[in-house]
């Protein structure tokens, strides 16, 4: 072919899109998704991501982090939509995607090939010369797509859009240093030397740590746009806070997998508090926290009470022993999280007994009350932060349930946890195996994220516990240890040491 014709033909390729389509082109990668594929299922979360992913096309946002929960939709509608939605309106763009592995990343340019062939009213066609599936340009246009993986090279090559879709493979990989130096690597020597001025940067990954790529850069501020959307609303409309989708706290996002609410509920029992907290709300906590570091904390596997018949729960021992109540929730119609701790002293140790948390309105607090109250008889004293709704409730309950008592929080939260943080250091302070409570990964996976964490309930509870428990004691003059403790006979009954 001539130079003449191949002229010809390149600018006969320029001009062949219908004009309907040139005039009226799909108002996001949804939309084209919708119109081509059958199989595509629309979401409200992905139609926000529609919305943020608009945006970054029409140079309102430059650079943007997606994080939501894994099988969601995420990746196919960012890394596959996206970029053929952008090349539809603008054949000539350098479309750059990279993921943890170049085979994970060259998955997507094969979907990108795969849709243009099969769509030719797009009007785009490949060149002849890029028959690559991880590298290829759009005939009579400078536009194509380049896929590498994170240990890749982008050398001469020019950027206008990145695209960077799960950079870690596993938590493995998310806590190994050595890749967390190739992450950086390629972001600061790699990434930011082939972006030219302005050009997007769009994020989306499964959060993993607190110091991921999506959280480091965060951190680092720069102009980032952050969208979370979290499997189960978490917000706290007390603070001001709002859900990103418009959910009520506790409810489920729609699923395009058909989760149900049972399953997502199922899925974060399986997974455990930790991964359901990063990889499933996205907020993931730090390995260690600023105050309460997770390799203090003392545990104990053999239950430290007997259990009668009807349910109740006997000591066979302790110096003190208290039921500790942050209640957070106004005096609305919704609810909040709740915690309830039974917390026991022995010498300068203290254990952690039990525990009720949830979102619970104000009957549902009030019957949590009284049950942890009738599991734990030799628990009198039960404190609960005078503030919020606490008031009420120990206006409601305090003819039917002995030993309420008000207590007024001195300082803020994360003073009243620094206070008690060195009895956690030391090693004073015990809880039960995770085969003993299940629950008792949430509780640490809370303090490690603290004072940063989306909610400090049982923290507060905590920290209200310990300061009755130990440090008012000592300010008082001392603890108090008998030399033998009484003990219990199997019937759960009193009898004094021989």
């Amino acid at each position: 072919m001539t130079a003449t014709a191949y002229d010809l033909m390149v600018e006969k390729i320029r001009t062949r899109l219908a004009p309907e389509l040139r005039e009226k082109p799909w108002t996001s990668p949804g939309d084209m998704a919708v119109a081509l594929d059958r199989s595509t299922v629309q979401t409200p979360a992905l139609r926000l991501i529609d919305d943020h992913l608009r945006r970054v096309e029409a140079g309102e946002i430059e650079r943007l982090i997606i994080s939501m929960p894994p099988q969601e939709g995420k990746s196919q509608r960012t890394s596959r939509w996206f970029p053929l939605w952008c090349l539809h309106r603008n054949p000539n763009l350098r479309i750059a995607i990279v993921s943890y592995g170049h085979d994970i990343a060259r998955r997507w340019g094969r979907a990108i090939r795969a849709d243009l062939r099969a769509n030719p009213q797009l009007g785009l066609t490949l060149s002849q010369s890029s028959q690559r599936q991880d590298e290829f340009e759009l005939l009579g246009y400078d536009g194509g797509v380049v896929c590498v993986g994170i240990d890749g090279a982008l050398t001469s090559r020019a950027v206008d859009m990145l695209i960077i879709d799960d950079p870690y493979k596993n938590g493995q990989q998310a806590d190994s240093k050595a890749w967390a130096a190739t992450v950086e690597d390629f972001w600061r020597s790699t990434s930011l030397t082939r972006l030219g001025p302005g050009a997007p940067v769009v994020i989306i990954q499964t959060r993993w740590r607190e110091d991921d790529l999506a959280g480091w850069l965060e951190r680092e501020g720069d102009g980032w746009t952050v969208l979370n959307i979290p499997a189960q609303a978490d917000h706290d409309p007390e603070k001001g806070e709002t859900d990103v989708l418009g959910r009520d706290p506790g409810e489920y996002m729609e699923s395009a997998r058909k989760r149900t609410p049972a399953d997502w509920a199922k899925k974060a029992r399986e997974v455990g508090s930790r991964v359901w907290n990063a990889l499933y709300q996205g907020r993931p906590a730090p390995a260690e926290g600023s105050i309460f570091k997770r390799d203090r904390w003392r545990e104990y596997d053999v239950p430290l009470w007997l259990e009668r018949d009807d349910g109740s729960r006997i000591l066979t021992g302790y110096d003190d022993l208290l039921i500790s109540w942050d209640l957070t929730f106004k005096n609305t119609e919704g609810t909040d999280y709740v915690a309830g701790q039974v917390w026991m002293r022995r010498g300068a140790d203290v254990y952690l007994l039990d525990q009720v948390h949830g979102r619970m309105d104000f009957p549902e607090t009030c019957r949590a009350v009284r049950t942890l109250a009738a599991r734990w008889p030799q628990a009198v004293l039960k404190l609960v932060e005078d503030k919020a709704n606490g008031p009420a409730v120990i206006a409601s309950l305090r003819r039917t349930v002995p030993g309420i008592v008000p207590e007024e929080p001195q300082g803020g939260k994360e003073a009243r946890a620094a206070a008690v943080s060195p009895l956690q250091e030391a090693g004073n302070v015990w809880l039960p195996s995770p085969e003993m409570a299940p629950w008792v990964g949430g509780f640490i996976d809370e303090a490690a994220g603290f004072p940063t964490a989306a909610h400090d309930d049982q923290v507060d509870a905590m920290s209200q516990a310990l300061n009755r428990l130990i440090l008012q004691p000592l300010i008082d003059g001392g603890l108090s240890s008998p030399e033998e403790y009484d003990v219990i006979d199997a019937r759960g009954y009193y009898s004094s040491p021989v």
